[in-house]
Protein backbone atom coordinates (compact mmCIF):
# COMPACT_ATOMS: atom_id res chain seq x y z
CA UNK A 1 0.00 0.00 0.00
CA UNK A 2 1.40 3.42 -1.18
CA UNK A 3 -0.21 6.38 0.88
CA UNK A 4 -0.37 9.80 -1.09
CA UNK A 5 -0.42 13.08 0.51
CA UNK A 6 -1.47 16.23 -1.57
CA UNK A 7 -2.52 14.37 -4.58
CA UNK A 8 -4.19 17.05 -6.10
CA UNK A 9 -0.65 19.52 -5.60
CA UNK A 10 2.08 21.00 -8.42
CA UNK A 11 3.78 17.64 -7.36
CA UNK A 12 0.90 15.31 -6.55
CA UNK A 13 -1.30 15.46 -9.72
CA UNK A 14 1.76 14.57 -11.77
CA UNK A 15 2.45 11.22 -8.92
CA UNK A 16 -1.24 10.13 -8.94
CA UNK A 17 -1.55 9.56 -12.67
CA UNK A 18 2.19 7.91 -12.96
CA UNK A 19 1.50 5.18 -10.29
CA UNK A 20 -2.00 4.55 -11.44
CA UNK A 21 -0.63 3.54 -14.33
CA UNK A 22 2.39 1.20 -12.83
CA UNK A 23 1.47 -0.03 -9.64
CA UNK A 24 -1.33 -2.23 -10.43
CA UNK A 25 1.55 -3.85 -12.38
CA UNK A 26 3.11 -4.42 -9.70
CA UNK A 27 0.76 -5.67 -7.29
CA UNK A 28 0.81 -2.18 -4.96
CA UNK A 29 -2.82 -0.65 -3.95
CA UNK A 30 -2.78 3.12 -3.94
CA UNK A 31 -4.76 5.52 -1.03
CA UNK A 32 -4.82 9.14 -1.11
CA UNK A 33 -5.38 11.36 1.53
CA UNK A 34 -7.49 14.94 0.13
CA UNK A 35 -9.53 17.47 1.64
CA UNK A 36 -11.93 17.63 -1.28
CA UNK A 37 -12.03 13.87 -2.84
CA UNK A 38 -14.18 15.85 -5.76
CA UNK A 39 -10.56 17.90 -6.96
CA UNK A 40 -9.43 14.31 -7.33
CA UNK A 41 -9.01 13.80 -11.38
CA UNK A 42 -11.48 10.65 -13.19
CA UNK A 43 -9.07 8.62 -13.54
CA UNK A 44 -8.39 8.01 -9.92
CA UNK A 45 -12.13 6.81 -9.17
CA UNK A 46 -12.99 3.87 -7.96
CA UNK A 47 -8.89 2.78 -7.96
CA UNK A 48 -7.69 4.61 -5.12
CA UNK A 49 -8.51 4.24 -1.63
CA UNK A 50 -9.61 8.03 -0.41
CA UNK A 51 -9.00 9.22 3.18
CA UNK A 52 -10.59 12.79 3.38
CA UNK A 53 -9.02 15.34 5.57
CA UNK A 54 -5.84 17.25 6.65
CA UNK A 55 -2.72 15.28 6.44
CA UNK A 56 -1.85 17.56 9.78
CA UNK A 57 -4.65 15.97 11.35
CA UNK A 58 -3.64 13.14 13.72
CA UNK A 59 -6.69 11.14 13.65
CA UNK A 60 -6.54 11.25 9.50
CA UNK A 61 -3.21 9.91 9.86
CA UNK A 62 -4.33 7.09 11.70
CA UNK A 63 -5.96 5.91 9.18
CA UNK A 64 -4.17 6.67 6.47
CA UNK A 65 -1.28 5.03 7.40
CA UNK A 66 -3.11 1.91 8.92
CA UNK A 67 -1.46 -1.01 6.49
CA UNK A 68 1.17 1.35 4.23
CA UNK A 69 4.19 0.41 2.92
CA UNK A 70 5.00 3.61 1.95
CA UNK A 71 4.42 7.12 1.91
CA UNK A 72 4.67 9.98 0.04
CA UNK A 73 4.95 13.05 1.84
CA UNK A 74 4.34 16.62 1.02
CA UNK A 75 4.03 19.59 3.32
CA UNK A 76 1.80 22.47 1.78
CA UNK A 77 2.76 26.02 2.43
CA UNK A 78 1.32 28.04 4.45
CA UNK A 79 2.23 31.66 4.52
CA UNK A 80 -0.57 32.83 7.57
CA UNK A 81 2.00 30.84 9.77
CA UNK A 82 5.97 31.13 10.67
CA UNK A 83 7.92 28.45 8.61
CA UNK A 84 8.26 26.15 12.26
CA UNK A 85 5.10 25.76 12.71
CA UNK A 86 3.91 25.25 8.88
CA UNK A 87 6.49 22.74 8.72
CA UNK A 88 7.79 21.19 11.55
CA UNK A 89 4.37 21.06 13.11
CA UNK A 90 2.56 20.18 10.59
CA UNK A 91 4.95 17.13 10.18
CA UNK A 92 5.01 15.85 13.62
CA UNK A 93 1.68 13.85 14.03
CA UNK A 94 3.12 12.25 10.76
CA UNK A 95 5.97 11.19 13.18
CA UNK A 96 3.58 9.15 15.48
CA UNK A 97 1.61 7.70 12.96
CA UNK A 98 4.51 6.59 10.89
CA UNK A 99 5.84 4.72 14.27
CA UNK A 100 2.46 3.80 15.59
CA UNK A 101 1.79 1.64 11.98
CA UNK A 102 5.52 0.74 11.31
CA UNK A 103 5.58 2.43 7.85
CA UNK A 104 8.91 1.14 6.04
CA UNK A 105 9.34 4.15 3.16
CA UNK A 106 8.79 7.73 2.90
CA UNK A 107 9.72 9.94 0.37
CA UNK A 108 9.56 13.66 1.20
CA UNK A 109 10.19 16.66 -0.87
CA UNK A 110 12.87 18.77 0.19
CA UNK A 111 15.12 21.32 -0.91
CA UNK A 112 19.25 21.28 -2.21
CA UNK A 113 21.29 23.11 0.18
CA UNK A 114 22.20 20.80 3.54
CA UNK A 115 25.60 20.64 4.49
CA UNK A 116 26.49 24.08 3.38
CA UNK A 117 27.43 27.44 4.84
CA UNK A 118 23.93 28.61 3.99
CA UNK A 119 21.55 25.94 4.95
CA UNK A 120 20.72 26.85 8.75
CA UNK A 121 20.03 30.85 7.09
CA UNK A 122 18.18 30.01 4.57
CA UNK A 123 14.50 30.49 5.23
CA UNK A 124 11.96 28.45 3.85
CA UNK A 125 14.57 26.07 2.79
CA UNK A 126 16.26 25.72 6.58
CA UNK A 127 12.81 24.73 7.83
CA UNK A 128 12.18 22.24 5.09
CA UNK A 129 15.63 20.58 6.14
CA UNK A 130 14.64 20.43 9.37
CA UNK A 131 10.81 18.10 8.24
CA UNK A 132 14.12 15.91 6.76
CA UNK A 133 15.48 15.71 9.87
CA UNK A 134 12.54 14.94 12.10
CA UNK A 135 11.16 11.85 9.51
CA UNK A 136 14.85 10.79 9.27
CA UNK A 137 14.84 10.35 13.28
CA UNK A 138 11.76 7.80 13.46
CA UNK A 139 13.90 5.27 11.91
CA UNK A 140 12.03 5.00 9.00
CA UNK A 141 13.89 4.69 5.93
CA UNK A 142 13.75 7.73 4.27
CA UNK A 143 14.46 10.03 0.47
CA UNK A 144 14.30 13.75 0.73
CA UNK A 145 14.23 14.78 -2.94
CA UNK A 146 16.28 17.62 -3.51
CA UNK A 147 14.86 19.81 -5.63
CA UNK A 148 16.23 23.39 -6.57
CA UNK A 149 13.53 26.27 -8.02
CA UNK A 150 10.57 25.01 -10.01
CA UNK A 151 9.73 26.01 -13.70
CA UNK A 152 5.98 26.08 -11.97
CA UNK A 153 7.06 29.58 -9.78
CA UNK A 154 6.64 31.38 -13.15
CA UNK A 155 2.81 30.86 -13.29
CA UNK A 156 2.80 33.41 -10.72
CA UNK A 157 4.09 36.57 -13.12
CA UNK A 158 2.12 34.86 -15.95
CA UNK A 159 -0.43 37.76 -16.09
CA UNK A 160 2.46 40.43 -16.12
CA UNK A 161 4.84 38.12 -18.99
CA UNK A 162 1.05 38.19 -20.83
CA UNK A 163 0.63 42.20 -20.04
CA UNK A 164 3.67 43.73 -19.89
CA UNK A 165 6.50 41.40 -20.99
CA UNK A 166 8.09 41.07 -18.07
CA UNK A 167 8.71 38.79 -14.74
CA UNK A 168 10.80 39.01 -11.88
CA UNK A 169 13.04 37.88 -9.02
CA UNK A 170 15.63 38.69 -6.79
CA UNK A 171 18.55 36.79 -8.27
CA UNK A 172 21.47 38.43 -9.86
CA UNK A 173 20.39 38.67 -13.97
CA UNK A 174 23.29 36.32 -15.32
CA UNK A 175 23.29 34.10 -12.23
CA UNK A 176 22.90 30.47 -13.58
CA UNK A 177 21.15 28.08 -11.47
CA UNK A 178 19.47 24.70 -11.80
CA UNK A 179 15.99 24.89 -12.29
CA UNK A 180 13.38 21.71 -12.56
CA UNK A 181 9.65 20.93 -13.73
CA UNK A 182 7.68 19.42 -11.08
CA UNK A 183 6.20 16.78 -13.52
CA UNK A 184 10.15 15.17 -13.34
CA UNK A 185 9.99 15.45 -9.15
CA UNK A 186 7.06 13.50 -9.45
CA UNK A 187 8.63 10.88 -11.59
CA UNK A 188 11.25 10.38 -9.74
CA UNK A 189 8.92 9.99 -6.44
CA UNK A 190 7.30 7.15 -8.21
CA UNK A 191 10.40 5.39 -9.14
CA UNK A 192 11.35 5.36 -5.29
CA UNK A 193 7.59 4.54 -4.08
CA UNK A 194 7.69 1.52 -6.79
CA UNK A 195 10.93 0.00 -5.62
CA UNK A 196 12.13 0.40 -1.84
CA UNK A 197 15.35 -1.84 -1.77
CA UNK A 198 16.74 1.11 -0.86
CA UNK A 199 17.29 1.90 3.36
CA UNK A 200 18.56 3.79 5.43
CA UNK A 201 18.20 7.79 5.03
CA UNK A 202 19.71 10.05 2.01
CA UNK A 203 18.70 12.67 -0.38
CA UNK A 204 17.96 12.74 -3.83
CA UNK A 205 18.63 15.27 -5.82
CA UNK A 206 16.83 16.16 -8.87
CA UNK A 207 18.25 19.22 -10.97
CA UNK A 208 16.60 19.39 -14.16
CA UNK A 209 19.09 19.39 -17.34
CA UNK A 210 21.02 22.63 -17.19
CA UNK A 211 21.69 25.71 -15.14
CA UNK A 212 19.67 28.55 -16.35
CA UNK A 213 20.44 32.26 -15.19
CA UNK A 214 16.97 34.83 -15.54
CA UNK A 215 18.39 36.22 -18.84
CA UNK A 216 18.54 32.89 -19.87
CA UNK A 217 14.98 32.68 -18.77
CA UNK A 218 13.76 35.95 -20.68
CA UNK A 219 15.55 34.83 -23.67
CA UNK A 220 13.81 31.21 -23.67
CA UNK A 221 10.47 32.54 -22.98
CA UNK A 222 10.68 35.30 -25.94
CA UNK A 223 11.39 32.37 -28.06
CA UNK A 224 8.71 30.11 -26.87
CA UNK A 225 5.92 32.57 -27.10
CA UNK A 226 6.89 35.05 -29.88
CA UNK A 227 6.59 37.82 -27.87
CA UNK A 228 9.74 39.66 -25.91
CA UNK A 229 9.89 39.04 -22.69
CA UNK A 230 12.52 40.72 -20.01
CA UNK A 231 13.73 40.24 -16.67
CA UNK A 232 13.87 42.67 -13.98
CA UNK A 233 15.27 42.05 -10.88
CA UNK A 234 13.82 43.32 -7.87
CA UNK A 235 15.76 43.96 -4.67
CA UNK A 236 15.07 41.88 -1.40
CA UNK A 237 13.45 44.88 0.70
CA UNK A 238 10.91 45.35 -2.30
CA UNK A 239 10.32 41.41 -2.14
CA UNK A 240 9.27 42.01 1.24
CA UNK A 241 6.96 44.78 1.37
CA UNK A 242 5.08 43.17 -1.31
CA UNK A 243 4.88 39.76 0.52
CA UNK A 244 3.49 41.77 3.76
CA UNK A 245 1.31 43.71 1.12
CA UNK A 246 -0.02 40.38 -0.07
CA UNK A 247 -1.07 39.37 3.76
CA UNK A 248 1.70 37.37 4.45
CA UNK A 249 3.16 36.45 8.44
CA UNK A 250 5.83 38.35 8.88
CA UNK A 251 8.14 35.53 9.79
CA UNK A 252 6.83 34.14 6.71
CA UNK A 253 7.88 36.57 4.75
CA UNK A 254 11.06 37.00 5.84
CA UNK A 255 11.88 33.41 5.76
CA UNK A 256 11.39 33.82 1.90
CA UNK A 257 13.72 36.74 1.82
CA UNK A 258 16.62 34.67 3.40
CA UNK A 259 15.71 32.02 1.41
CA UNK A 260 15.86 33.99 -1.86
CA UNK A 261 19.33 35.74 -0.49
CA UNK A 262 20.79 32.36 -0.23
CA UNK A 263 19.94 31.31 -3.28
CA UNK A 264 21.57 34.44 -4.62
CA UNK A 265 24.39 33.25 -3.08
CA UNK A 266 25.05 29.54 -4.15
CA UNK A 267 22.22 27.71 -2.26
CA UNK A 268 21.91 25.34 -4.79
CA UNK A 269 25.01 24.97 -6.42
CA UNK A 270 27.22 22.68 -4.29
CA UNK A 271 25.47 19.57 -6.09
CA UNK A 272 26.79 17.99 -9.59
CA UNK A 273 24.85 17.28 -12.25
CA UNK A 274 25.18 14.00 -13.46
CA UNK A 275 23.06 10.88 -14.74
CA UNK A 276 22.29 10.38 -11.46
CA UNK A 277 20.86 13.79 -10.97
CA UNK A 278 19.71 15.37 -13.95
CA UNK A 279 16.40 15.36 -15.31
CA UNK A 280 14.91 15.59 -18.80
CA UNK A 281 12.64 18.28 -19.11
CA UNK A 282 14.12 21.24 -19.91
CA UNK A 283 12.59 25.04 -19.93
CA UNK A 284 11.59 25.11 -23.96
CA UNK A 285 9.99 22.30 -23.62
CA UNK A 286 8.03 23.34 -20.56
CA UNK A 287 7.36 26.74 -21.65
CA UNK A 288 5.81 24.96 -24.82
CA UNK A 289 3.89 22.90 -22.96
CA UNK A 290 2.96 24.70 -20.06
CA UNK A 291 3.74 28.13 -20.06
CA UNK A 292 2.59 29.32 -23.25
CA UNK A 293 -1.20 27.69 -22.86
CA UNK A 294 -1.15 29.68 -19.70
CA UNK A 295 0.19 33.46 -21.00
CA UNK A 296 -2.09 32.76 -24.27
CA UNK A 297 -5.50 31.85 -22.01
CA UNK A 298 -7.34 35.29 -20.73
CA UNK A 299 -6.41 34.69 -17.22
CA UNK A 300 -3.91 32.46 -15.64
CA UNK A 301 -5.85 31.43 -12.59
Amino acid sequence: MIVITAPTGNIGRHLLPRLLESAPAAGEELRVVVRDPARLPDAARGRVEVVTGSHADAAVLDRAFAGADAVFWLVPPDASRPPRDGWSGFTRPALKALTAHGVGHVVGVSALGRGTPLADRAGLVTATLAVDDLIAGTGVAYRALANPSFFENLLEECDSIREKGVFTDTLDADRKVPLVAVADIADAAARLLLDRSWTGNGSVPVLGPQDLSPDDLARVMTEQLGRPVRYVRQSLDELYGDLIGYGLDEEFARAVVDMKRAKDEGLDAGVARTAATASPTTFAHWCAEVLRPAVLSPSCS
